[in-house]
């Protein structure tokens, strides 16, 4: 038994999404870590460069693929450019998303319309990008974001709730549709974790982080936690490599839950 091979990607690709910042980032720098090529995908390309920095100073390699995931080609082209880089597709991590608060009565068509397209058919496009391009090898890994919304529904949240809890359906329903070509299907749902996505709560109106209101925010978060804490980035990222390393080779059609116990309803 080799613990440290179980996890080792090396000579695998992965491709990332949302990996400017955030989970996305530290995913794609974890991912790396453990040996895998890295396709990152974003609308930000400064993040992006910036992650594909960090990679190579850390002795990794990533290539950066400036991807829309609301644009079908563009995720497309993320599959095939992780082929025509480095030989595959073996991990597909579908990490991208945007928040969406405010009261259901109050989402006009738009507002609907832009949560569904990035939180859900983001995802649903790159999971058949990666199906399309993971047949043919007959083995690989796709690893969705949903979040704890799913298990835990809270006011100014059902927008962003409705597709993360229908990425969960698509996942396990995936699983049973591409386990029988080698490809395993899981979703993570994290709980709260600290990054520019959830800085969102406090920010003033001139568009400056209020950190005594966001200080303020991440201390109540901690206290729905048994164990008084809140999540970090790495934390999602490192159960993503557990994911789509062989360490999890019997397991498909499940959600995963980093979260501190934090929909314990404590």
């Amino acid at each position: 038994m080799d613990v440290w091979a179980a996890f080792n990607l090396s000579g695998r690709t992965a491709a990332v999404t949302g990996a400017a910042s955030g989970i996305g980032r530290a995913t794609a720098e974890v991912l790396a870590a453990a040996g895998a090529n890295i396709v990152a995908a974003d609308i930000n390309d400064a993040g992006l460069a910036a992650t594909v920095g960090s990679i190579a100073d850390a002795g990794g390699k990533a290539v950066a693929q400036r991807t829309d995931v609301t644009k079908r080609d563009e995720v497309e082209a993320l599959a095939d450019r992780a082929v025509s880089e480095f030989g595959s597709l073996d991990v597909m991590c579908n990490v991208a998303g945007v928040a969406s608060d405010g009261l259901i009565m109050d989402a006009t068509e738009d507002i609907l319309d832009r949560s569904l397209a990035v939180n859900l058919k983001g995802v649903f496009f790159g999971c058949q990008a990666a199906v399309r391009v993971m047949t043919p090898q007959g083995a690989g890994s796709i690893i969705n974001v949903a979040s704890s919304i799913i298990d835990q529904p809270a006011p100014k949240y059902g927008l962003y709730g409705m597709a993360k809890a229908a990425i969960s359906h698509l996942t396990m329903t995936l699983a049973l549709e591409a386990g029988r070509n080698g490809i395993r299907v899981n979703a993570i749902a994290p709980g709260f974790t600290v990054t520019e996505f959830t800085a969102r709560h406090a920010y003033n109106a001139d568009g400056s982080l209020d950190q005594a209101k966001y200080d303020a925010f991440v201390e109540q978060m901690k206290k729905i936690s048994p164990i008084r804490r809140v999540g970090e980035a790495i934390d999602q990222a490192y159960l993503i490599l557990y994911l789509a390393s062989d360490a999890a080779k019997f397991c498909t059609g499940q959600v995963w839950r980093a979260n501190g116990g934090q929909t314990m309803g404590l």
